[in-house]
């Protein structure tokens, strides 16, 4: 029995084509899908830390600020982006005596499992990473 007919009465070659066809190319799809969704996920995380290291190096150089407002300031950012697992480093240590012409260095990272929106693939087991330097010119 013959469900697709053409023009002249005659059984189409082409009756399954389709359905074969959407059965190859569909996997392919889900994984061009996914992977995208995973890198825009990663450029996410990766800009909001690399803003969170400017505002925190920017409250570094503020006369008289301490180590808590500094961390404040790149957790605030990364708490309100829901980046989980951040580690903040402040190079040097002693930022507010530092001297002059010096410069303070906000490094953040974390790690990319904690951070994807979906189960990481090709980001698996990665950290990602943003840092921030400016000069202390006060």
């Amino acid at each position: 029995m013959c469900r697709v007919v053409g023009r002249r009465g005659q059984c189409s070659p082409r009756s399954g084509a389709a359905v074969v066809e959407f059965a190859v190319t569909l996997p392919v799809l889900v994984l061009i899908l996914l992977a995208t969704l995973e890198a825009c996920s990663m450029i996410y995380v990766t800009q909001t830390l690399q803003i969170a290291s400017y505002e925190a190096t920017r409250v570094a150089l503020v006369p008289k600020s301490t180590k808590a407002q500094v961390e404040f300031a790149a957790t605030r950012i990364l708490s309100d982006r829901r980046v989980k697992n951040a580690v903040i480093k402040i190079t040097p240590l002693d930022f507010a005596n530092a001297p002059i012409q010096s410069f303070i260095r906000i490094d953040i990272t974390a790690p990319a499992n904690n951070n994807a929106v979906v189960s990481p693939m090709f980001f698996k087991d990665k950290t990602l990473q943003a840092s921030c330097s400016m000069m202390k010119e006060y």
